[in-house]
């Protein structure tokens, strides 16, 4: 047996006496600090006002939800104002801060509060950032926008936001002469945030200038506004890649290795984009038009919206479909108001044999041009198509313009009037007679 060789390991001493020491004076600090008047009675101050802030926002917000409701406002200012009734609490708070630092200073002048005024002016932060932070539309960015904000402006009140950032930038790994930081990641999806929440703002107001345009088609007012959009976008990017002082030459490399996954990933995504593009350039798809899929899902009604990635198609249902946009380059689509919304219907009928076929004709002709929706131009045509076993055979055309408000309900109409004038005119509707012949 082979003996195992003695390891001997010095493991330091620790001065107990030290640590001891150490942690009894900085208790005693805290202790001392805790105690003193000017610490325990504003930190009162503070929570009692925040609590009377918290039961008069559960009191009367409620009733100003209410009053908001009853107000003829647009969706968004209904949406904005109701947001801004959960600044009760901190607006109460202010104000009972502010009186309590105002009383204070008038019976103790001398004695200044420091956490009375710091509190306010971390509630004045709050109640700012929450109303700008309102222009956002996403509920869950304008939180975390609204947070980081404040994250920011705590920091600078409380005087310790240079040290913040040179502990977080010291947390961090080199890229040769870049530096990529914890500091680098929060200043870029700040400014990212800002740059995005200005780019949508604008986006948003020339979408809405283009609306009110009557020298340009749907189209091209659709393709204008996802073309500035797009700019936008990467103008923030950029920009917020410089303003985190980013140097894009550095992540050339790994920005074509995530272009290539992107490209991979993202293949159905960018060719659902670019397809939207040649829809909108080439004009075949456009919103209002009446449109059917010759695939499997054989979809008809009409265009409500173009997305970058999809068509809105409504159908007489009130059902709304989200066709990907390349589905209308490579699959047949029947666009049926692509140059002329005018489309023709056809109704087929039958009568006895009996019956006058010129004058079916003519009360067919008549039946079409009378029923609302059918249009005068080009007039309405009967011909008669066969002669059957038991029937004289009709095809009546019509043409309608409105297609987007149903088809089969006008066949319906043109059914029941050719009904009720052969009625009138003793005009037989033939059925198949079967006859039993008994062979016993």
């Amino acid at each position: 047996m082979t003996s195992t060789p003695d390891i001997n390991v010095e493991i330091p001493e620790i001065d107990t006496e030290r640590v001891t020491a150490m942690a009894s004076n900085f208790w005693d600090m805290a202790l001392a600090y805790t105690i003193m008047p000017t610490t325990w009675i504003p930190i009162l101050m503070v929570i009692a006002a925040l609590m009377i802030g918290g039961f008069t926002r559960k009191f009367l917000r409620p009733k100003l939800i209410k009053m908001i409701e009853r107000k003829k406002f647009s969706y968004r200012i209904h949406v904005t104002l109701k947001n801004l009734t959960k600044l009760v609490l901190p607006l109460i708070a202010l104000i009972i801060i502010a009186l309590a630092e105002a009383v204070w200073i008038a019976f103790n002048p001398e004695v200044t509060l420091t956490i009375l005024s710091s509190a306010a002016k971390l509630l004045i932060a709050w109640i700012i950032i929450r109303i700008i932070a309102q222009v956002i539309e996403n509920n869950f960015v304008r939180q975390i926008v609204a947070l980081f904000g404040w994250i920011v402006a705590a920091l600078s009140i409380l005087g310790v936001l240079n040290q913040t950032a040179v502990a977080l930038d010291a947390i961090g790994m080199d890229f040769g002469d870049f530096r990529l930081s914890i500091l680098t990641v929060v200043k870029f999806l700040i400014a990212l945030g800002i740059l995005l929440t200005v780019s949508r703002i604008i986006a948003g107001s020339v979408e809405r200038g283009l609306q009110n345009t009557t020298d340009l088609t749907p189209s091209a007012r659709v393709l204008l506004v996802k073309v500035i959009k797009v700019i936008l976008v990467a103008l923030a990017i950029l920009i917020g890649f410089t303003t985190a002082g980013i140097d894009l030459s550095a992540l050339a490399i790994f920005g074509g290795a995530l272009g290539l996954g992107i490209g991979f990933g993202l293949q159905k995504v960018i060719s659902n984009l670019f397809s939207g593009m040649l829809l909108l350039v080439d004009k075949s798809i456009k919103p209002g038009d009446i449109i059917e899929m010759r695939d499997n899902s054989g979809v008809f009604g009409w265009v409500s919206h173009l997305g970058a990635r999809y068509v809105s198609v409504v159908t007489r249902d009130n059902k709304e479909y989200l066709i990907p946009n390349e589905d209308f380059i490579t699959q047949p689509v029947i666009n049926w108001s692509y140059t002329d919304r005018k489309i023709r219907v056809e109704t087929s009928f039958g009568v006895d044999y009996a019956s006058d076929p010129h004058l079916v004709k003519r009360l067919g002709v008549e039946v079409a041009s009378g029923v609302k929706r059918v249009c005068a131009d080009p007039k309405p045509v009967c011909h008669l198509v066969e002669f059957g076993d038991s029937s004289l055979n009709f095809v009546l055309r019509y043409w309608i313009e409105d297609a987007e408000n149903g088809v089969t309900n006008t066949k319906g109409d043109v059914m029941l009037a050719l009904w009720d004038a052969f009625q009138e005119h003793n005009i037989q509707i033939p059925f198949p007679h079967r006859v039993l012949i008994d062979k016993r």
